[in-house]
């Protein structure tokens, strides 16, 4: 039974390739022996944990730094390190979890946090928190996020929210001045209308917001609802959906790039490949699309993303990544205590900078030297508190499945081989066939 319902874990691992200075850390280290209650790791007995992340050479690298670090204060603690890309990770975590194998400590992904919580995989952490992981580095946004059912079972590493980008150097070409953020759906589409005519067929204001599923999620949350409850169930409808879809209809019909040229330089997006002077998508995609566009920082800047009803709390901190333990240790206190340097160490955040985002941690914040477009990415998540509400439930066990036929939708809707009725039809049915499997 365990097998089975970890097997989405594949499918959306799978979906997922086609979106994917030093300070003094005395106060981390609590030096008494201990019986291995909450308080204390026992220093007086080698200890052996596995430690998994995904990445690449880069991160594994910061890891060993991070790992060397930790272990000139617990020297007894030896750190087995393995990492691997992000599908081959989720991959090899499905065949532990279903032998019962987990790594004692993992990074995680939030999309897969209520699949191995329920089936009972990770660690409560609740005994841990406020003593051997510290937690007044974190505010009680960024602790609710790992919550499940009322348990805390990881904690992040580092937050994000969506975001807007702007190409300035696009921009610049078509005199069209940067859109201010923040202003209704209608009127981001007013600004695109302006660089798209601008720019000749050659430079669009923008990508059609409509294909993705996070711009569905902030017009719900304005309006007061997640896409999905607590219990997993869905909390919209059709309707509601169809509304959307439409409202994307000005895109579609000539404001934003077509989706035929979107097509040919896929896997790159319209902004990546220097065509759109705007995207809508996570604050930490910055550093890929300097590496897509050949930019300076300076090239790129970050508003706010438009909104269905001005004043909602529609946005939300979602983490980068997290840090999770296996309910299977024979090691709970050490594996805390690992995570606990991970996450609140300055001189660990001297080492990473914002490879894993912007750290969750004000504690480890501290030790990080943020390069101009980090700045600019913190400054924007400051700059929309006022925005910002809870964030919603937990993903539902498959939402990489639902948000990639989400995904899938929005391109046809786009090259106009479904309509809008048809794509309603095609989404609630998936979502239905994901949730009662």
């Amino acid at each position: 039974m365990l097998a089975k319902r970890l097997a989405p874990v594949l499918g959306l691992a799978l979906a997922a390739t086609l979106l994917a200075g030093c300070g003094d850390d005395s106060d981390n280290t609590d030096p008494a022996a201990s019986d291995g209650s909450p308080g204390g790791v026992d220093t007086s007995q080698q200890i052996t944990l596995d430690l998994a992340f995904w990445g690449n050479d880069v991160r594994a690298e910061m890891y060993e730094q991070a790992v060397a670090l930790f272990n000139q204060q617990y020297p007894n603690i030896k750190v087995n390190q393995t990492f691997l890309a992000f599908p081959e990770f989720w991959e090899k975590r499905q065949i532990e979890a279903a032998g019962g194998g987990l790594p004692d400590v993992m990074m995680f992904d939030y999309s897969y946090l209520r699949q191995y919580s329920e089936n009972s995989l990770l660690l409560d952490l609740a005994p841990y928190l406020g003593n051997t992981i510290k937690t007044d580095g974190f505010t009680e946004a960024a602790l609710g996020i790992g919550v499940v059912d009322g348990h805390t079972t990881a904690i992040s590493i580092g937050t994000n929210a969506w975001a807007m980008y702007l190409n300035n150097d696009v921009l610049s070409a078509t005199g069209v001045s940067p859109y201010a953020g923040g202003t209704a759906f209608a009127d981001y589409d007013a600004w695109m209308d302006q660089v798209t005519q601008a720019g000749g067929g050659t430079v669009y204001g923008g990508q059609d917001w409509s294909g993705r599923i996070q711009n569905f999620e902030i017009w719900m949350r304005a309006q007061g609802k997640d896409l999905f409850t607590d219990e997993s169930e869905v909390n919209f409808t059709a309707d509601e959906l169809k509304a959307f879809w439409q409202a994307g209809q000005p895109c579609r019909d000539g404001v934003c790039v077509p989706q035929s040229k979107l097509e040919e330089v896929y896997p790159k997006s319209g902004f990546g490949s220097a065509q759109t002077a705007s995207e809508l998508t996570w604050d930490n995609f910055g550093a890929s699309y300097m590496g897509d566009l050949g930019v300076e920082q300076t090239s790129l800047t970050i508003a706010a993303p438009p909104t269905y009803r001005a004043g909602a709390k529609d946005l939300y901190l979602k983490p980068s990544m997290m840090h999770a333990i296996a309910a299977t240790t024979d090691q709970p206190e050490a594996a805390a205590t690992l995570v606990d340097f991970l996450l609140n160490s300055e001189a660990v955040g001297a080492v990473f900078g914002t490879n894993r985002g912007i750290p969750a941690s004000a504690t480890q914040l501290a030790g990080v030297d943020l390069d101009p477009l980090s700045q600019k990415i913190y400054d924007y998540e400051q700059s929309i508190t006022d925005r910002l509400g809870d964030a919603p439930p937990v993903p539902v066990v498959g939402y990489g499945t639902i948000e990639e036929k989400f995904r899938v939708l929005g391109t046809e809707l786009g090259l106009g081989t479904v309509t809008v009725d048809q794509a309603v039809e095609q989404f609630m049915s998936e979502v239905d066939n994901v949730l009662n499997a």
